[in-house]
C-alpha cells in the first residue's frame, strides 16, 4: 500500500498475498504521534493476513501468531482462545505459529514495569505503559520479551481487537447477502448467523476482504471468561491446551529436535562460574574422537564440534580444557562473608516505604514489644528438564537461529555480533521451551552456536550438558535480610516494620546484559553498589502497618546471578511472611487472626486467608498440628492509572522426618480477577506450588571454586513424584481484570512449610533451603 494513497483501517489491518509479497500491509502504532510498521505476518496462496495477529487460510482455518515463548505455562493457548472467543471461531479450527521479531509485538507494560532498568535517574517518567516513553522504548528495541506476567495485561485487547475487526468484515460480508444489518449477524462456531441462515467463514472470506471494519472495533459484551464454579476439578476443558496432543505422542519439537541437511553438533566446556577465561586445552588430544569434525574456542569457552554429540562432548572432555580467574570466581565462604559484612556494615539505600519505623524501632529495643530475626536465601539453580540449546546456520550472509528464548530480540542481536552479520540479516525461529523459570531469558547459548557455525561453515547444533547448565547457568542470587517489628501494647497490630536486605543489584545486573548487551563480568562489575528497588520488589509488607520501610544494601558478590521465577516476591514472601508468624507468636496471637487484624481495607486478600482456612480445616498452627499459614499479593501496573492484582493464600501441613521435610497437604486460595482459562489457571497454580515445594526443600547449591557442589539434577534435593502433597485449590469469584498466575503460584509455599515446620518442632526455619542447617 502506498502511502500517498488513500488509508483505510481495512487497508491497515489486511495484508493479502499478493500485497505482503509486494512488501506487506502498514499497521499503525500511536504514543504520541503514529508510526508505521510493516505488517510482519506473510501470507501464502490463498491466505489473508489480518492485523499483526490473525492469517487465515481460504478453507477458514485460523492461525494466531503468538509473541512468547511457551515454556509449558499454556500461553499460546490462552492466546489463541481470546482470538477464538472474539471471532467466534470453531476451537478445532485454529492454530498457533510463533510471530516473527517485530516492534508490532512490543510490550510496553514490561517496558514501564521495568523503567528503572533502563531509565534510573527518570524511571519516574517511564512508569506509565499508556506513555511515550514506555512505548518508544517498548518499540525501539523491539521489546518482546516474555516475564513478569506481562502478557494479559499488553496484550489482551489488541488480540481482541484484530478478532473482532475479522469477525466484522465477514459479518458485512454475510449481511450483504442476506440485506440485513450486519450488527444483527452472530458470528459462532465458524459461520455467520441470522436466524436460520448460515455462511462459513469460508465462503464469505474473499468478499470480506472488501470492507472496513468498524473504527474502533466492536468488541463482544463482556470478556472471555471462565467461572471456578463452572468448572469443578475434573472438568472438561472448555478449549483443551493446543499443545498437549503433540507433547503426548512425542511429536512435539522442541529446540533440540531441530535437524537440518548437512548439521553437526557442538558440546561445549565453560569455566568456573564468575570472572574466568580460558587457559589451556589439549586439542591433539581429541584427534582421535570419531567423527571429531572441529575445535572451536573463545576466551571463556570451548567446544568441539562432531557428527553426533556424544562424539562431540567425548572431545570436550578429552581435551581437559583449564581456565585461570581473570576477576572474582564464586564461592560460597566468600558470598556468605560479603552478605555478612554488608548488612551489619554496608550503607543501606531505602527503596520503599510508608512512613518511617526507624524512631519507632529504635524506641522499642530489646524490649519485649520488639523482634528482629534474621533469614538467608541460598542462590538457587533454574534446573530446566531441557538444557540450554541453539541451532545456528550462516550461509549467504545471513544468520538463523533456532532457539528457545524469553527475549527474541536480545538472541537476534547476540547472533548477529557472534556471527559478525547485520542484526537485519539475522532470523530468529522461537521454539517451544521444556521449561525455563527464567533461565531463557539467557542469549549466551545462541552467540556460542552463531560463533561456531561461523567457525566450522556448517549448520550447528549446540546442547549444553546437564552439568554445563548448572555451572554456567546464572543462579537466582542469595539473600541475607534483617526485619525488625514493633508490636502494639496489646500485641494485637504490628506498629513498626523495617526490612534491611544484604543482595546484589541483581535486576540492575540482568537488565544490563538483556537490555544493554553487556556481558556477564561486565554486568556484574557495572552493577555494584547501585540501590535496586526491583531486587526488594513485594518487601514491603501489605499489612495495614503505619510505619513500614525497606532497605537495599548492595552487596558484592563473585557471583553472577539472574531471574527466577518468583524473582524478587520469591525471597520477600518467605522472610515477611515468616516474621509475621514470629511475630504473632511473641504477641500470643494466633497467626490467621492476627494477619486479618492487619488488613483492613484489602477484601480480596482477606477472603483468600478465610477461604483456605475453611478449606485445609485451619486449627490455628497450635499443639504442633504442623499447620502453617503464608499469603502474599502482587500488583501490576497497566496505565491509566489502573493496577491488576492478584492474591494467594496458603496452609501447608508439614513435619520434619528423618532429616527432611515432608509436606503432607498444600491448600490454596488465588483470587487472580477474571479467569480466562480455568484449566490452565489450575495448571499453573498446582506447577508453582509444587516449584514452590522444590524452592523450600532443594534446588540451591554452594560453590566451591567457582563450581557448584549440587550441579546434578539428583544433588539439588528436588521433590520427587512421591514427595508431592495432596494438594486443594480454589479461586475465588470475581470480575477484576486477570493477573497473571506464573510468579504469584510460587512465591506462598516456602514461608507456609516452614511457618508448619515451627508448628511441628518449634523450632523456627529461617533459611532457604529448609533443613540446609540442619536441626
Amino acid at each position: 500500500m502506498a502511502l500517498g494513497g488513500r488509508l483505510t483501517r481495512r487497508g491497515l489491518l489486511v495484508g493479502a498475498a499478493g500485497a505482503v509479497a509486494a512488501g506487506g500491509g502498514l499497521l499503525l502504532a500511536f504514543s504520541l504521534v503514529p508510526r508505521h510498521y510493516a505488517t510482519p505476518l506473510r501470507a501464502g496462496d490463498g491466505e489473508h493476513v489480518f492485523d499483526a495477529f490473525i492469517r487465515m487460510a481460504a478453507d477458514g482455518a485460523v492461525s494466531v501468531a503468538v509473541p512468547f515463548c511457551e515454556m509449558g505455562q499454556g500461553i499460546t493457548t490462552l492466546v489463541a482462545q481470546i482470538v477464538a472467543w472474539e471471532l467466534g471461531a470453531d476451537w478445532r479450527r485454529v492454530g498457533v505459529e510463533p510471530a516473527p521479531v517485530s516492534p508490532v509485538y512490543a510490550d510496553p507494560v514490561l517496558a514501564a514495569h521495568w523503567a528503572p532498568l533502563w531509565m534510573p535517574l527518570g524511571a519516574g517518567l517511564a512508569e506509565n505503559p499508556d506513555g511515550m516513553l514506555a512505548r518508544l522504548k517498548a518499540e525501539r528495541e523491539p521489546m518482546m520479551i516474555t516475564a513478569d506476567g506481562t502478557a494479559l495485561a499488553a496484550f489482551e485487547q489488541p488480540l481482541r481487537a484484530a478478532a473482532a475487526g475479522v469477525r466484522a468484515m465477514l459479518a458485512k460480508a454475510a449481511a450483504a447477502e442476506w440485506n440485513v444489518g450486519w450488527e444483527e449477524c452472530e458470528a459462532r462456531d465458524h459461520f455467520l448467523i441470522h436466524g436460520d441462515k448460515r455462511l462459513a467463514f469460508a465462503a464469505l472470506l474473499e468478499k470480506a476482504l472488501a470492507y472496513d471494519p468498524p473504527d474502533p472495533p466492536v468488541l463482544r459484551a463482556g470478556a472471555p471468561a471462565e467461572r471456578p464454579r463452572d468448572f469443578p476439578e475434573g472438568a472438561r476443558a472448555r478449549y483443551p491446551r493446543l499443545d498437549l496432543p503433540a507433547k503426548a505422542d512425542g511429536s512435539f519439537v522442541f529446540a533440540g529436535d531441530v535437524r537440518l541437511p548437512g548439521m553437526v553438533f557442538a558440546a561445549i566446556a565453560h569455566g568456573p562460574q564468575g570472572n574466568s577465561v580460558l587457559s589451556s586445552h589439549d586439542k591433539d588430544a581429541a584427534a582421535g574422537v570419531r567423527g571429531l569434525v572441529g575445535v572451536v574456542h573463545a576466551k571463556r569457552w570451548l567446544a568441539a564440534v562432531a557428527t553426533t554429540w556424544h562424539a562431540a562432548n567425548k572431545a570436550v572432555k578429552a581435551m581437559e580444557p583449564r581456565f585461570r580467574a581473570a576477576g572474582p570466581i564464586a564461592d560460597s565462604a566468600e558470598i556468605d562473608q560479603a552478605l555478612n559484612t554488608a548488612l551489619q556494615k554496608g550503607r543501606s539505600v531505602r527503596v520503599a516505604a510508608d512512613g518511617d519505623p526507624d524512631a519507632l524501632l529504635e524506641k522499642a529495643g530489646p524490649v519485649k514489644l520488639g523482634l528482629a530475626a534474621r533469614y538467608d536465601v541460598e542462590p538457587a539453580l533454574h534446573a530446566p528438564l531441557e538444557t540450554a540449546t541453539a541451532t545456528a546456520r550462516l550461509r549467504d550472509g545471513k544468520l538463523e537461529l533456532w532457539v528457545a528464548t524469553q527475549a527474541p530480540e536480545r538472541v537476534r542481536r547476540a547472533g548477529a555480533l557472534a556471527a559478525g552479520v547485520s542484526r537485519a540479516d539475522v532470523i530468529v525461529y522461537p521454539m517451544h521451551a521444556g521449561g525455563s523459570f527464567d533461565a531463557r531469558l539467557d542469549s549466551r547459548v545462541a552467540a556460542e552456536a552463531a560463533s561456531i557455525a561461523r567457525q566450522v561453515g556448517r549448520p550447528v547444533q549446540l546442547v549444553w550438558s546437564r552439568w554445563q547448565e548448572s555451572l554456567a547457568g546464572l543462579p537466582r542470587t542469595p539473600v541475607s535480610a534483617e526485619l525488625a517489628g514493633s508490636l502494639s501494647p496489646d500485641k494485637q497490630h504490628v506498629l513498626g516494620w523495617r526490612a534491611r536486605m544484604a543482595l546484589p543489584p541483581t535486576t540492575i545486573e540482568s537488565g544490563l546484559r538483556l537490555l544493554h548487551d553487556r556481558g556477564v563480568p561486565d554486568a556484574l562489575e557495572a552493577s555494584e553498589g547501585r540501590a535496586d528497588p526491583l531486587a526488594c520488589e513485594g518487601a514491603l509488607p501489605f499489612y495495614g502497618i503505619p510505619e513500614k520501610a525497606v532497605d537495599h544494601i548492595a552487596a558484592s558478590l563473585p557471583l553472577p546471578t539472574a531471574r527466577y521465577r518468583g524473582n524478587a516476591h520469591g525471597y520477600a514472601a518467605f522472610c515477611n511472611e515468616s516474621f509475621v508468624d514470629e511475630l504473632a507468636h511473641a504477641g500470643g496471637q494466633e497467626p490467621l487472626a492476627f494477619r486479618m487484624g492487619m488488613l483492613g481495607g484489602q477484601p480480596r486478600l482477606a477472603a483468600c486467608l478465610s477461604g483456605v482456612a475453611r478449606m485445609a480445616m485451619w486449627g490455628g498452627g497450635a499443639d504442633a498440628s504442623g499447620q502453617g499459614i503464608a499469603c502474599h499479593r502482587m500488583d501490576l501496573p497497566t496505565g491509566s492509572g489502573q493496577v491488576r492484582s492478584g492474591f494467594i493464600a496458603v496452609v501447608a501441613t508439614a513435619r520434619q522426618d528423618e532429616g527432611a521435610v515432608r509436606v503432607d497437604r498444600l491448600s490454596v486460595f488465588c483470587d487472580i480477577g477474571r479467569i480466562v482459562n480455568m484449566d490452565i489457571a489450575r495448571q499453573q497454580v498446582e506447577g508453582g506450588l509444587v516449584f514452590g515445594l522444590a524452592q523450600a526443600i532443594g534446588g540451591s547449591t554452594a560453590y566451591a571454586g567457582g563450581l557448584p557442589v549440587s550441579g546434578r539434577l539428583a544433588q539439588l534435593g528436588l521433590p520427587l513424584l512421591a514427595d508431592c502433597p495432596k494438594v486443594d485449590v480454589a479461586f475465588a469469584e470475581s470480575s477484576e481484570e486477570p493477573f497473571d498466575l506464573g510468579e504469584l503460584a510460587v512465591v506462598a509455599v516456602a514461608p507456609a512449610i516452614a511457618n508448619a515446620l515451627f508448628s511441628a518442632t518449634g523450632l523456627r526455619f529461617r533459611r532457604l533451603p529448609l533443613l540446609s542447617e540442619g536441626l
